[in-house]
């Protein structure tokens, strides 16, 4: 794209203009797996990593050399309704430590030898309560969009995504019921950790909010509901799948609110997110429920739902092994091993 799209309406034409797998790739990648020593399909879903790799990085040689992290920051103006166990300036709080490398993303980054950036969208400026309105307009949405795809920059094997935001699992619930139905019971859970009463008022705020924008969720358009009920960085992470399909980038998606972010493109066309995979299954209720609305099977379940995308970066692991076996195993011709019977 010569220049980020700025309105929805020129989202719309990105998505109806979204590059395939690699067919090429993909059909050289089965083939060699075929004649690899070892049993058909004994390696798993890391044959299944290694065909979509490569079929989405267009190499019949998928590698994961150069893979990003990616965190989005955002403020959240229904925060101030003490949904969250944490305040809202926690947020900006978590970024400086980020900034200062003192996070478990810092740490989780280091060990994979990633390139990790952090992407601040307009903290000191919330969005709206969505209770009351709109949380963002068409033009800051759109705007934030268009930001999230600065992310997905030429040359890397792999995007990592995720978030920070007080209040977002709030965000996700209320986004994922207005996408595919249910209430505020049906989607929240404990985000950074409230029970109790406390877990009975975010539930509450969600269920306002879904009937404050009753008439957004019978017209049923993705991205007017990201406006109403999501947040600048669930929007940034919106943009960041759409510019990695773009350039052929293949995506891990961390967990509840990063993949509530990306099932709006779903749901705009369920072939969007065919570059993408869930890294884990969130110890936050609702994000079962919705890897199953989008038909995503996660790679791992490690009772995880921390965010700032540190089960996306866990995952990374997975697909260099898988990529190292694919491309590193001799054949049975090459091993002079009989092939099978």
């Amino acid at each position: 794209m010569n220049a980020s799209p700025t309105t929805f309406d020129e989202m719309r034409r990105v998505l109806r203009d979204l590059p395939g797998p690699d067919l090429q790739a993909q059909t050289e990648i089965v083939r060699r797996q075929a004649e690899l020593t070892k049993p058909p399909g004994s390696l798993g879903r890391l044959e299944e990593i290694a065909e979509w790799l490569g079929c989405w990085q267009g190499r019949a040689h998928p590698r994961v050399e150069r893979p990003r992290i990616a965190v989005f920051a955002g403020t959240h103006g229904v925060a101030r309704r003490g949904v969250s166990a944490f305040p809202p300036e926690v947020t900006q709080q978590m970024v400086q430590n980020f900034l200062k490398g003192g996070a478990a993303i810092n740490q989780l980054s280091a060990a994979i030898d990633a390139d990790l950036r952090i992407y601040e969208l307009d903290l000191d400026h919330p969005t709206d309560d969505f209770t009351q309105g709109p949380a963002m307009s068409e033009a800051r949405a759109a705007k934030a969009m268009a930001y999230g795809m600065m992310a997905a920059e030429p040359g890397i094997d792999v995007l990592c995504l995720g978030e920070m935001g007080i209040a977002n699992t709030t965000s996700a619930a209320a986004l994922c019921a207005a996408l595919f139905g249910g209430t505020g019971a049906d989607w929240a859970g404990p985000g950074t950790g409230v029970s109790g009463s406390t877990l009975s008022h975010k539930i509450a705020v969600i269920d306002e909010a879904l009937a404050h924008h009753k008439q957004a969720i019978a017209e049923h358009d993705p991205l007017t509901l990201l406006a109403a009920l999501g947040g600048e960085e669930f929007a940034a992470i919106a943009g960041a799948v759409l510019a990695a399909r773009m350039g052929r980038i293949p995506v891990l998606l961390d967990g509840f609110a990063c993949t509530a972010a990306a099932a709006v493109l779903h749901v705009c066309d369920r072939r969007t997110l065919d570059h993408c995979r869930v890294a884990h299954r969130s110890a936050e209720p609702g994000h079962a429920r919705l890897l199953d609305a989008i038909g995503q099977r996660p790679l791992f379940d490690l009772d995880m739902r921390l965010g700032e995308a540190s089960a996306a970066a866990l995952a990374v692991p997975l697909l260099k092994a898988a990529a190292v076996c694919h491309n590193g195993m001799a054949t049975f011709a090459e091993a002079g091993v009989s092939g099978k019977a």
